[in-house]
């Protein structure tokens, strides 16, 4: 404890007074390459601390891949899927191209009734959570023709 005294009460104002801070901004632009070395590291500090204060008013630290809604399942320890078959391990849907037709809708919510096909409830859960998420669409590409 005695060193960290020493050092804010003695080296810290040291360090700080001998900085070739200028009177007005205009006068960095004089300062020459030796004197803004000396101010580096005050200045990445400062840097350091605005960015850490600014991110963690707005939590820009946390991961931008993550939804909402996954942010939301986290932090209060639940899973993203509510109720499809919750009795199996994993939760895995096949389906044959054959089967598709021209369209076919497919729910990434996790919220329909008709799981594994949309219902739009997730127009439901954006409302709800500020999440953005909607189906998978699937379509058969119209053969073009040759002219």
């Amino acid at each position: 404890m005695d060193t960290v005294k020493f050092f804010l009460q003695t080296q810290l104002p040291t360090y700080l007074k001998n900085l070739p801070i200028p009177d007005t901004l205009g006068k960095f632009a004089e300062l020459s390459g030796e004197e803004w070395s000396r101010l580096l590291p005050l200045i990445g500090f400062l840097v350091m601390l605005v960015y850490l204060l600014i991110s963690s008013i707005l939590d820009l630290g946390s991961s931008r891949k993550d939804t909402p809604q996954e942010k939301e399942a986290e932090s209060k320890g639940r899973p993203i899927n509510p109720s499809v078959d919750k009795e199996k391990d994993k939760v895995a849907t096949a389906v044959d191209m054959e089967d598709l037709g021209d369209k076919a809708v497919y729910c990434r919510c996790w919220r329909s009734k008709k799981f594994p096909l949309c219902d739009g409830s997730h127009n439901t859960h954006n409302k709800e959570t500020g999440d953005n998420v909607g189906p998978l669409i699937v379509k058969r590409q119209q053969p073009q023709s040759s002219t």
